[in-house]
C-alpha cells in the first residue's frame, strides 16, 4: 500500500481525534467539562474504545451549513468493555456545532442501539448537546424520533444510562427520559423543554437556568433524574459502578461477585434499633447497610422522595434491589411522589431479573387535600400495580409499622411476596391502635366516667392483641417471625431458595399501569 494511503488515513484520523479543535476542547476544560473522547476514554476499560463510523459527514448544506466543517458529525459513538463487558456508547461532542443534532447525527446514535441491542449490549448516552440543528429542519426533528422509538422499543431488553453533562432542551431531553436512569453533573448540565428566556416571554416568570434545570432540581424536586455528581469524571466512575449492579440485558442475571463477608454473620444491634417508643424515628439506613455485602449501598434517587429509599445493594455477591419506607422522613409515609419513586424502581428492577428486598415499616398514606387533589389514588396504585406485575424473587421484611392500605402496598403476601419476615416489632393492623380503639371503642369510652382510662386501657388490650406480628403469621401472611441479629443470614438464605424460582403472567400486549 502506498505510503500516501496511510498517511492521509492517519492524518484525516488525528483531526477527528480533536473534534472542533484544541482550542474548543480547552473551552470545554475551562467550563470544568470534559470533551467527548476524553469522557469515553473514563468510561471505558483501557484500551478497548473502539469507535464507530468516526467518518460520518452532515448532508445538508443549506444556510451555510456546507461551509462548516463538520468532520465526525457532532457525536463520537462506538463500543467498549467496562469491568470485561461489551457496552455501547455515544458521547456528543459539544466542540462541533456546539453538539447540535441533526439527521447524520441521529443516525449514528441509533445504528449504535441497534448493535448494542443485536449483542444484548448496555448503551450509556454521554449528552453535552445545544438542541436540535435548526438548519436541519424536519430531518432533525426526524431524528429525536428515531431515537425516542428505540429507547422505548428497547425499554427493558438492555440497559438504557443517560447523563447529562452540559445542556440537554427542547425535544433533547426525551430520549433521557425514556432512558432507564439520568445522571448530572452539578453546576454544568441542565434539562428543560424551554429555556429560561421563552419562559419570560410567555408567562413574564424570571428563573435562571440552573434553578429551572439544574442537576439538584431535577434530583430533588422533578424527579427526573436518579442520580447527581460533583464533576464528569465523578459521574462516569459512578455510572460504571451502576453498571456492576446490571446485567447485560434482559436474558441475563447480574454479575455475581466474590464476596469475603459472612453470609452467616449476626448484626447483634439489630435486637435493640427499633425504639420502643412508636412513634420515635430511626434511620432505615441502619437496617440496610449492616445487612448487605461490606456496607455497600448505591442509593437511587437519593433527593427525591425521601421518606422512600431505593437502590443497589449485593447480598452474598449477588445483586439485589432493595426498597424501604424512611421513618425519618415524613415517618415513612407514602405520598405521590413516593408511589413514582417506588414503582418507577420497581419495575426496572424486574425488567432485569434482579431480586428485590422489602423494608417496611410504614404507617399508612400521607393524608391531606394536596395528596387527594394530586392523585395520590392513581399514583398509590402504581406500586401495587409494580409489586404485584414483578415475577423476580421478592422477600419483605417488616420492621415495625405495617398499617392499612400501606401495609397491603409495601409488598405484602397478597401482592406477591415469596418470604415475608418479621421482626418482633413489627405491628400488622388496619391502622394504629390508638386510631382503631376511637373507632371500635368510640361509644364505652364516650360512656365512661373516666374517658381517658379507659381509652388507655382498650389501647393496651388492643395493642397486646393486635399490634404484633403473630395475627398475620397465624393467617400465612408472615412465613416467620425472626430474631433480628439472624437477619442477613436469613434472608441469604431466602434469596438462595429462590434462585431458581419460574413464575409467569397472562399472556397480553401490555398491562394498563395507572399512568
Amino acid at each position: 500500500m502506498p505510503f500516501e494511503k496511510l498517511e492521509l488515513l492517519r492524518s484525516k484520523k488525528q483531526k477527528l481525534s480533536v473534534g472542533g479543535g484544541l482550542d474548543k476542547i480547552e473551552k470545554q476544560h475551562a467550563k470544568g467539562k470534559l470533551s467527548a473522547r476524553e469522557r469515553l476514554l473514563l468510561l471505558f476499560d483501557d484500551q478497548t474504545f473502539v469507535e464507530l463510523d468516526a467518518f460520518i459527514k452532515c448532508r445538508c448544506t443549506d444556510f451555510g451549513l456546507g461551509e462548516l466543517d463538520m468532520d465526525g458529525e457532532s457525536v463520537v459513538t462506538g463500543y467498549g468493555k467496562v469491568d470485561g463487558r461489551i457496552v455501547y456508547a455515544f458521547s456528543q461532542d459539544f466542540t462541533v456545532t456546539g453538539g447540535a443534532l441533526g439527521e447524520m447525527h441521529s443516525k449514528k446514535i441509533a445504528k449504535a442501539m441497534d448493535a448494542a441491542v443485536k449483542v444484548g449490549a448496555p448503551v450509556v448516552g454521554l449528552n453535552d448537546s445545544g438542541g436540535a440543528r435548526i438548519q436541519e429542519a424536519v430531518d432533525a426533528l426526524s431524528g429525536y424520533g428515531d431515537l425516542f422509538y428505540r429507547n422505548s422499543i428497547f425499554s427493558g431488553v438492555i440497559p438504557q444510562i443517560s447523563a447529562i453533562m452540559g445542556p440537554c432542551a427542547g425535544g433533547a431531553v426525551y430520549s433521557p427520559a425514556l432512558t432507564d436512569f439520568v445522571f448530572m453533573v452539578d453546576q454544568t448540565s441542565q434539562m428543560f423543554i424551554t429555556g429560561p428566556q421563552v419562559i419570560k416571554t410567555v408567562t413574564g416568570e424570571q428563573v435562571s437556568a440552573e434553578a429551572l434545570g439544574g442537576a439538584m432540581t431535577h434530583n430533588s424536586v422533578s424527579g427526573n433524574a436518579h442520580f447527581i455528581a460533583d464533576t464528569d469524571q465523578a459521574c462516569i466512575k459512578e455510572i460504571r459502578r451502576l453498571l456492576g449492579y446490571l446485567p447485560s440485558n434482559n436474558l441475563e442475571k447480574a454479575p455475581t461477585y466474590p464476596v469475603n463477608d459472612d453470609p452467616n454473620r449476626y448484626i447483634e444491634d439489630f435486637n435493640t434499633l427499633i425504639p420502643d417508643e412508636a412513634n420515635k424515628p430511626y434511620d432505615i439506613r441502619e437496617v440496610i447497610l449492616p445487612m448487605v455485602d461490606h456496607g455497600e449501598f448505591m442509593e437511587c434517587q437519593p433527593y427525591f422522595a425521601k421518606n422512600l429509599i431505593t437502590g443497589y445493594a449485593r447480598i452474598n455477591g449477588q445483586s439485589i434491589g432493595i426498597i424501604a419506607n424512611q421513618p425519618l422522613v415524613m415517618a415513612g409515609c407514602l405520598d405521590i411522589n413516593a408511589g413514582d419513586k417506588a414503582a418507577r424502581f420497581i419495575r426496572t428492577c424486574n425488567a432485569f431479573n434482579i431480586p428485590l428486598l422489602t423494608l417496611v415499616d410504614v404507617p399508612g398514606f400521607l393524608p391531606g387535600t394536596t395528596q387527594e387533589y394530586g392523585g395520590i389514588i392513581r399514583h398509590g396504585a402504581k406500586i401495587l400495580y409494580a409489586y404485584s406485575e414483578a415475577t423476580v424473587p421478592k422477600v419483605t421484611l417488616i420492621t415495625r409499622k405495617a398499617y392499612g392500605g400501606a401495609y397491603v402496598a409495601m409488598c405484602s403476601k397478597s401482592l406477591g411476596a415469596d418470604m415475608v419476615f418479621a421482626w418482633p416489632s413489627a405491628e400488622i393492623a388496619v391502622m394504629g391502635s390508638e386510631g382503631a380503639v376511637n373507632i371500635i371503642f368510640r361509644q364505652a369510652i364516650a360512656a365512661a366516667e373516666n374517658s381517658a382510662e379507659t381509652k388507655a386501657k382498650f389501647v393496651a388490650e388492643y395493642e397486646a392483641e393486635f399490634a404484633t406480628p403473630y395475627k398475620a403469621a397465624e393467617r400465612g401472611f408472615v412465613d416467620d417471625v425472626i430474631e433480628p441479629y439472624t437477619t442477613r443470614q436469613r434472608v441469604i438464605d431466602a434469596f438462595n431458595m429462590l434462585e431458581s424460582k419460574r413464575e409467569t403472567r397472562p399472556a397480553k400486549k401490555n398491562g394498563n399501569i395507572p399512568l
